[in-house]
């Protein structure tokens, strides 16, 4: 085992408030600019979305490499870093000026059951998240 195992509990902990805090930016902003507020596009909120997303992200690297390949065997790992490319490209659309208000809630629902299905992943530790309550 690495030594480095030993910050596991305090790199999780980040990675898991890193995530919640880029869903809940992520909301916010998406419901503000429905609203027709315009808070959302400044650059300072785009900024600390994007620190938040680079938190969430080393912290995911660094998990990845303390954690043994076994853990991620059944392919769920993959299935949620395909999810996180969909749930970043829609909200980069949905934040796009020029859509209409339909287009963006179309865009934004999307990105928002994309991190659903993220956040189910990371529980289940299975390719399904939450669809395996489907399954019975």
């Amino acid at each position: 085992m690495s030594a480095m195992l030993v910050f596991y509990p305090d790199i999780k902990l980040v990675h898991i408030s890193a995530a919640m805090s880029s869903g809940t930016l992520f909301a916010l902003r998406a419901l503000a600019l429905m609203a027709g507020m315009r808070w959302p596009r400044l650059a300072a909120v785009r900024y600390l979305s994007y620190t938040i997303d680079t938190v969430l992200l080393t912290a995911a690297m660094m998990l990845l490499t303390l954690l043994p390949s076994a853990l991620f065997a059944n392919g769920w790992l993959w299935t949620k870093l395909a999810f996180l490319v969909a749930y970043v490209g829609l909200g980069m659309a949905a934040f796009r000026r020029g859509r209409n208000a339909r287009a963006r809630a179309v865009l934004v629902t999307a990105a928002a059951l994309c991190f659903l299905q993220i956040y189910g992943i990371a529980r289940t530790h299975h390719p399904l998240g939450w669809l395996l309550w489907l399954d019975g």
